[in-house]
Formats: C-alpha cells, structure tokens, sequence
C-alpha cells in the first residue's frame, strides 16, 4: 500500500528561496499528489545570530527578519497550520511578486489581506519570540546549522532546500517532487548541491 508522505516545509517569509518552495508544493505539488503537507516558520533572525558577517537584526528596525515570524507565530496561535500558510501566502505577494518596499508595508498589506491587521503589534514584541525559536529549531536540528530557508522534512528525513531559481510547473514540478522523496527516504542520503549561477524568476 502507498503511504501518503508527510512534509513539513520550514520558511522564512522574508526568503526568495522560501517563497520559490512555497509556491512548487502549494500550487503544482499538492493539488497533483497526495501529501500531508504543512507549512511551518522557521527564522533567518534566529539562524544568523552571533555570525560575523550579519548585522544584527535588532539593528535593523523595521526591516528586522524577526517582524514577519513574530506575526506569522501570531497567526499559528489563533488559526493553526493554515494561518501561517496564509500568512506566507499573503506576504509572498506583496513583498516578492508585487516587490513592495521598504518591508513594513508589505507586513501590514499582507495582514490586511488575511484579516488581521491587529497582530501587527506582535511585529516588535519579543514576548514569544521562545516560540519563534522552538519551531525554528524543530525544522533546523534535524539537518544542523550549516543550512538556510527553506528546509523539507519528509516522512521525518530533513534536508536543506530544494533551492530553486523559479517555479517549476506541471511534469517538471512533480518529477523535482517525486525526486526529493526518493532522496529522502534513502537513509544514507545526505547533500545534493550545486553553485547558484543566474537569477532568480519569480514568474
């Protein structure tokens, strides 16, 4: 009997890479296949604290990486997996494809887009910013910290990525799928990587 794959994709709202991912599973991956799949935060905040070559993000005002996951933590709190989703969701749109600038308005846009234009006090209180950490690190341990956004746990197999440079679509998209879950389920499996060369299509 075929199992339905569970997978759990871990983004930062803020990362191109994340919403390229976000987009492959949600819009031409799981309309196509059966999964179980949930997306859930992880922080470029968190990630990059104490390495040299970041200014901190307490820094960085209203372009601090730590605003949208203090937000979409919110969101998981009063509605679930699919608030965050949401949340992604509505971010994505303002902030890579309608290129909304600087980050603040793209925040409190895609809040209005969800309905929800009150959480965004959380974008600067650091009261549950434990919780930001706990799931940051649920989808982080598994695969140690030289990694970025995104990160894919499948059937409890995690790896870094896939990163890609557009979206892709139909055949292609399910054949990067079905490739990913092969990989992973191969218990000595551990890096697959190339050099980035190009931009990035976010078409």
């Amino acid at each position: 009997m075929t199992t339905v794959p569970q997978v759990d994709l871990f983004v930062d709202p803020v990362c191109p890479f994340a919403w390229i991912a976000f987009r492959w599973l949600t819009e031409q991956v799981q309309p196509a296949r059966d999964l179980d799949l949930r997306v859930r935060l992880m922080s470029l905040a968190v990630l990059n604290e104490g390495r040299a070559d970041h200014r901190p993000e307490g820094e960085r005002g209203e372009e601090s990486a730590w605003r949208p996951v203090r937000v979409g933590t919110a969101l998981r709190r009063s509605r679930g997996e699919p608030g965050v989703r949401e949340f992604v969701r509505a971010f994505g749109d303002r902030y890579h494809q309608e290129r909304v600038r600087p980050r603040d308005p793209a925040l409190r846009a895609a809040l209005d887009d969800v309905g929800a234009p009150e959480l965004h006090a959380f974008a600067d209180d650091p009261a549950h910013d434990d919780e930001v950490r706990a799931e940051h690190a649920a989808g982080q341990d598994p695969v140690g910290d030289d990694v970025g956004t995104p990160v894919l746990h499948v059937d409890g197999t995690a790896f870094f990525g896939p990163v890609l440079g557009a979206v892709p679509r139909g055949q292609e998209a399910l054949d990067a799928f079905d490739g990913a879950v092969l990989l992973a389920r191969n218990p000595r499996f551990f890096e697959l990587k190339r050099t980035r060369t190009g931009g990035i299509d976010l078409g």
